[in-house]
Order: structure tokens, then sequence, then C-alpha cells
């Protein structure tokens, strides 16, 4: 088995992408959903939030809800809104937000290869959200979510999908937030080989976000095999939906930290006993982290520049090296005593995207006590942690910009 091959893609039909292509799942709460897909019947939210098309507060892991979703997609084939393509092919998704582009490939990744690790993870799942996928693709008997990877350097690869999408595109959509999508659809079956060689030549790839829905896919593969007396591998539930980025050209932005209190503590101890570990020297203006071991605070409306002192980097271990790892081992469990961010209520977390006017609101408002400002995590770091085949802590990466659900869906046979 291939780690990945071309598909026949599910997609918007000529000229209906703008109509269709949909924020992720996991972005929007059902009510945000709701007010986005108002008017627009087309809007891929009615699959992949189709609690919106049900009564308030319907329960949005109830079993009408996955049998709407199903019911809507069967709406959009029927209206043709959506087709299929005869034939196998891959599909050149390229992202722009603002300066910052990049370029990918739309491909069938290998279930198999997924489970043995050659498609790298590096966090834990939850047993409840694998479950709410598993029904979704069960439901639609299709992946509609694609999971985002990254493949290490591949010049060649690079060039191949630079030369594919130097046409006009198949679909080309700028979303609500200003985020350009752009799909090209490749047909040549010299170029569908040489891509499916290129990246069976890979040692691996990296899930860098959509750890349930690989997980998920896992699970459905699984099951299916079992019940198909015929399984023979190359059936499409072996496989799963995924868009595959050069690692180089990858966008992580910072995870950010807030604290509701300062654990029994005022802002000069504090302060203090960060020293025992930092160098604290206060900012004039606020501080965005420039280089790894630094880190902004913001405390009673003042920024500070802290750097974590050398001799307290583990160098060799890829997970305590981490900025969110040093932060956490050295300042927020040993002095404000929050020992697990997964449940601990006195942390919260702020995506990058808000920016650190943000931070500044959460503390100024009296809803926090301190914000602390994080160097973004670098792709080579969680591909070194996905090789050691260990897990990242808690929100470690932010992703942007986010791929668009409903440009292509990956039918499962």
């Amino acid at each position: 088995m291939s780690l990945i091959r071309p598909f026949a893609g599910l997609r918007p039909a000529p000229s209906r992408a703008s109509e269709i292509a949909a924020p992720p799942y996991d972005v929007l709460s059902t009510d945000e959903a709701r007010v986005r897909a108002a008017g627009k019947p087309w809007s891929f939210l009615h699959i992949s939030k189709p609690e919106i098309d049900l009564p308030l507060g319907t329960d949005p892991y109830a079993a009408e809800v996955y049998a709407k979703a199903g019911e809507n997609l069967h709406k959009m084939l029927q209206a043709g809104v959506l087709a299929r393509d005869a034939a196998p092919c891959y599909y050149v998704y390229r992202l722009i937000m603002g300066e910052h582009s990049q370029t990918g490939l739309v491909a069938a990744a290998s279930v198999a290869d997924y489970n043995t690790n050659r498609i790298r993870k590096h966090e834990f799942t939850r047993p409840d959200k694998e479950d709410d996928r598993v029904r979704q693709i069960d439901a639609l008997n299709a992946q509609t979510g694609p999971v985002l990877l990254a493949y290490p350097a591949a010049p060649a690869v690079d060039e191949i999908l630079s030369q594919a999408s130097s046409g006009t595109p198949d679909a080309d959509v700028t979303a609500e937030d200003g985020i350009r999508h752009s799909i090209w659809v490749i047909r040549d079956v010299a170029v569908l080989a040489q891509l499916t060689a290129a990246f069976d030549a890979m040692h691996a790839i990296y899930i860098a976000d959509g750890h349930h829905r690989s997980a998920a896919a896992s699970r459905v593969a699984a099951a299916r095999k079992t019940a198909n007396p015929a399984h023979n591998g190359e059936e499409s539930y072996n496989y799963f939906l995924s868009v595959i980025f050069p690692h180089h050209q990858m966008k992580i932005m910072d995870y950010n930290r807030v604290m509701c209190d300062l654990n029994g503590m005022n802002a000069a101890q504090f302060l203090m006993r960060v020293g025992e570990s930092f160098s604290v020297k206060a900012s004039a203006t606020p501080v965005k982290p420039a280089q790894p071991g630094e880190f902004g605070l913001y405390l009673s409306g003042q920024w500070f520049r802290l750097q974590i002192r050398s001799d307290l980097i583990p160098t060799l271990d890829p997970v305590a090296r981490l900025d969110v790892s040093l932060l956490q081992n050295h300042l927020i469990a040993p002095i404000l005593g929050i020992n697990d961010p997964r449940r601990d209520k006195r942390i919260d977390f702020v995506g990058g995207i808000r920016g650190l006017p943000e931070l500044e609101k959460r503390v100024n408002s009296g809803e926090m006590a301190a914000a602390f400002a994080l160097f973004a995590t670098r792709m080579e770091d969680l591909m070194a942690v996905a090789d050691a085949d260990e897990v990242m802590p808690p929100k470690s990466t932010w992703f942007e910009p986010k791929l668009a659900d409903g440009l292509v869906s990956h039918v499962l046979d």
C-alpha cells in the first residue's frame, strides 16, 4: 500500500465553491455556526454542524444530528451543487493569509501507515471526540474534515505543486476572515505517479492538526475490515482525507496562557519567585517573544520580559525543552501551583491569532491576574517530538490559516 494515493474527490460544482466552503467543524460553536449559515442553504456547515437545522437545544451528539448530516449531504448531491470527479485525482490546495502563503497536496493518506506511526502523532486523543467523528463518517459514508499533515523537506514535490498551481484554480474562495482558499485538480497520470512515488520515498509525514479525525478513520477502517470478508486493503476506507503541506511553509502561532490568580501572592512576591529561574526586566511596550526561552509577562498593567536560565533548558529532551514545557515546569507548576493545565480551571489559553491586546484585555478586566506570551512552537520541534514517539503538552500549537471544509471530500465506496 502507498503512503498516499489519489482519489475521486467530492467537490463543489463549477462556480458553487463560495456557497459551500465553511470553517472547520471544530472552530465554531453551534450558535456561531447557525448565524454563519443563515441564508446559505448550501453552506457545508449544514453537513459539519447539522444540529443547526434541528430545534434549539438539540444535543449535538444525538443520533438525529448525524442522520441530518447524511440527509443534508444527499440534498446537496441531488441538487447538483456537489459532484464527484470521474477518476482518481490529486488536488493542490493553496492558503493565503495576508503575506503568508502555503501550497500543499490533498490526498488520501494510508490508515495502515497511521497505525504503524509512519504518519506520526504528537497528541493524545479523547474517546468521546473520536466517537463523534466515527459517527459522522459512518453517517455520511465520507470523510469531510481533512487532517492537516506536514511533509519533510522535498524540493521535488514543492516544484510539482508549484507547476500544477500555475494556472487558473478550479475553485477559488476568499472566506469571511479574508483567507483565500484555492484548489487545482491534478489529473495527469504521470504526475499522479510522480507524487505517489515521491511520498513513498519519505520516511514519515506528520500530523499537525486532526488527531481525532485520523484516529476515527482508523477505527472506521478496522470496523469495516472486520465486516468485509472480501477485504483486500485497497478499499477507500483504508485511507483518510488529508492536506499535506511542506513543513517549512506551515505557520504555527503562539499559544498563550492567562492565570486567574497568583496563588496567594501579591505582584511583588510573585515577581521575586519568578526571578529565581528567569531574568525579569520591565518593558515599556508589549513583549512578543523573539526567540525560544523568552516570555512576555503582563501583570498589574505592566509588561515584563522574562528569559529562562540557560542551565534549566534540557536540550536533549524534545518535550522538556519546548517553551510551553519550560514555562509549565519552572513557573506555572512550582510557583502558581497549577500541575494539570488540562483540567485546572485557574488557567486558560489564548490563541496567538488574537494578539497581545487580548492578553491585556483579560488582565485589565480583572478576569485574570497575569498573562504570559510565548514564542511559537516551531515545526521542527513538533517533528522531533513525534519522531521520539512522545506527546506535546496541551495547547502547544495554534495553526493558521485553517483549512476549509467542503472544498474536497473523500467518499468511502
